[in-house]
């Protein structure tokens, strides 16, 4: 019996970028802080997947006074 293995969805940081609606420049800045979600490293590329992007996103969820 054969397993199909899905591929995992890997964003640029452009795209990464977009998709949490901030420049490229200030998610490198976030990155290189350790303060954004963690990247995949391909020889100088650097990725990231829309399920760590989502997880950054709802920690940064603010909560109402």
């Amino acid at each position: 019996m054969s397993q199909t293995v899905s591929p995992i969805e890997l964003l640029t940081v452009e795209e990464a970028a977009r998709w949490c609606h901030i420049s490229p420049n200030t998610l490198n800045y976030l990155r290189v802080q350790r303060r954004f979600a963690p990247a995949i490293r391909i020889w100088r590329r650097v990725f990231f997947t829309p399920s760590d992007l989502n997880d950054w996103l709802e920690a940064q969820r603010e909560e109402p006074e």
